[in-house]
């Protein structure tokens, strides 16, 4: 039985000026049920492809399908109620300054599920920031008031509240030192492991944690996919740039 896939894109490309594309030609399948993690040096077009897939930029040329729908063939209110099967936790966070932690995990609640008592989005607030392991006495704090390890899982639980069945990580351990970097590790198995039928899409820099929370890997360069695949077709390619992406992922210590 085939794979189903919750994102494909099909040779998509994207450039700002003509004739330099920062997306070449990208052709990849993020399957259902599982955890991607997209990886590549600085400059290979990691954030432009996110940011496709998210619906913020067109495509110069090529397909992208969410969940089955051509989102360029989609109005903008179509657009809108796809993202609701979106949860993303950004870089560094995103939190809203002036809000809460449970008022910061409420708002995509308040947009979106506008259905729910106030009772019932605090509900599942609760639910969610339970989940994403922040200790009650936090939630009526400032992002300001709690550590960068807390604000993570505050923004996690705010990807959470709406149930999606698509959760993109953008970047999540960047700035993080060693021991937050692996709590973070930690914290997307564990709340995948929580929502077996959601996918998991991860872009990161993170070479190591590639290997280690990644059921599939795509390494892109100059606007292209290099290599897909599971870890293991990773170790055993002959390829020199994907060589040196092995020796720094897999053997760190």
């Amino acid at each position: 039985m085939a794979q189903e896939n919750a994102i494909e894109i099909i040779d998509l490309k994207k450039s700002f000026s003509e004739g330099d594309y920062v997306l070449n030609g990208i052709n990849l399948n993020v399957p259902k049920g599982k955890v991607t993690v997209i990886i590549g040096f600085s400059g290979t077009g990691k954030s432009v492809l996110l940011k496709h897939i998210l619906g913020i930029l067109k495509p110069t040329s090529g397909t992208i399908k969410i969940l089955g729908k051509d989102i360029s063939l989609l109005t903008d209110d179509e657009k809108v109620k796809l993202r609701r099967h979106f949860g993303v936790l950004f870089q560094y966070a995103a939190l809203f300054d002036d809000k809460t932690v449970l008022e910061n995990v409420m708002f995509p609640l308040d947009e979106h599920r506008k259905d729910l008592s106030k009772t019932q989005k605090l509900q599942i607030a609760y639910e969610k920031l339970r989940l994403s392991g922040l200790d009650e006495k936090h939630y009526k704090k400032l992002p300001g008031e709690i550590s960068g390890g807390m604000r993570k899982r505050c923004g996690l639980a705010r990807a959470l509240a709406l149930d999606p069945e698509i959760l993109v990580y953008d970047e999540p351990t960047t700035g993080l030192d060693p021991i937050l970097t692996e709590m973070v590790d930690n914290l997307i198995l564990n709340t995948h492991n929580q929502n077996k039928d959601s996918s998991s899409l991860v872009v990161s820099h993170d070479l190591h944690a590639a290997f280690r929370i990644g059921d599939y890997v795509a390494m892109l360069d100059s606007g292209k996919v290099l290599l897909h695949g599971p870890p293991k077709v990773f170790l055993e390619s002959d390829n020199p740039l994907v060589a040196r992406f092995v020796s720094k992922g897999v053997n760190k210590k």
